[in-house]
């Protein structure tokens, strides 16, 4: 069996990666194909793109042993169901028995940031770690819960929804799971921009994102942690305030889980040091003490590949259990 390949496919809104990956987590080959976005073609495209690269390669279907594959959404990893992706129109899809059927491997599916936690525990910045929490920080905040190596589902496919913990009780900004405060709206690339464009309508400091934003007519998160590099104090604040909340969500979490990784990845993590320290002294002060001086904070380390590489972990112990 350890000769044989596995399937890694990681479902997005705008293309599907896929890889070929060896039992040791080594990527054979790796492409995109684009997402279907009625949803309706997914798991024929992927079928066909999965026979295609074979030939390119000249290999048989039979050097493929099985397919890990991550979807956006609550999944029920028993059944392969996908509850609702509301970008594809999928509701209670059947995702498994349909990839099943189109490639004639078996398969296994689940969520999206959940891969993506796996693959970084096997191969990325997790390093073995058994008790992690992989919080991916983008243009919303996604997670993944790891405990004794197994991802936490919940009773309905909903574990692991960090983004959505909340963190301002009262007076929160507007999430689109329809509650206020979640994490979400604040320590996400958007919540950074919408917090420091109320820093900048809210008084008259001298700011280098007062600039841009006069100069450019917009803000990003890449500017504001850049800004906090130069010390600009108004991006400072910024920073200090999502920084303040995310360590309290994390330093919380921290003390329930008593993980030995806390792995931030998207692109917010690119902010890289800064980011890690003030996280982790956050974290630290919100989080009981054992726990919170038991936890190491890392940047994630694998990217884009992270989800395939967790799918094809996934498949390897779907083969194995």
């Amino acid at each position: 069996m350890n000769d044989q390949w596995l399937v890694g496919i990681d479902l997005g809104g705008t293309t599907i990666k896929m890889a070929f990956i060896n039992f040791y987590g080594e990527i054979i080959e790796k492409w995109e194909i684009p997402t279907d976005k009625t949803g309706k073609k997914i798991t024929t495209d992927i079928a066909k793109a999965i026979d295609s690269k074979l030939a390119e390669l000249g290999q048989q279907k039979g050097r493929l042993a099985g397919i890990g594959m991550g979807a956006p959404g609550p999944v029920n990893l028993a059944t392969g169901l996908v509850y609702e992706t509301v970008n594809l129109g999928w509701k209670d899809y059947p995702l498994k028995d349909h990839l099943e059927m189109e490639t004639g491997l078996s398969a296994i599916i689940d969520n999206d940031a959940n891969i993506a936690a796996l693959g970084e525990m096997w191969k990325g910045a997790g390093d073995g770690a058994k008790d992690l929490i992989c919080v991916t920080l983008g243009t919303g905040v996604g997670g993944g819960i790891i405990s004794n190596g197994i991802i936490v589902h919940g009773v309905n496919g909903a574990g692991g929804e960090i983004g959505h913990i909340t963190a301002v009780a009262q007076g929160g900004a507007q999430c689109n799971c329809g509650k206020t405060g979640c994490i979400e709206t604040i320590a996400s690339a958007t919540g950074i921009v919408r917090i420091a464009l109320e820093k900048l309508q809210g008084d008259d400091t001298p700011s280098a994102l007062r600039t841009i934003f006069e100069e450019a007519r917009a803000v990003t998160a890449k500017d504001v942690f850049a800004a906090a590099e130069a010390g600009d104090s108004l991006a400072l604040s910024v920073v200090d305030e999502v920084t303040d909340y995310l360590g309290m969500v994390l330093g919380n979490l921290a003390s329930a889980l008593n993980p030995e990784k806390i792995v931030l990845g998207g692109g917010v993590s690119k902010a890289g040091d800064l980011l890690v320290h003030k996280v982790q002294l956050k974290m630290k002060k919100y989080a009981f003490p054992r726990a919170g001086a038991a936890v190491e904070i890392a940047i994630a380390t694998l990217g884009n590949d992270a989800g395939v590489i967790g799918g094809a972990w996934l498949a390897k112990q779907n083969l194995i259990s």
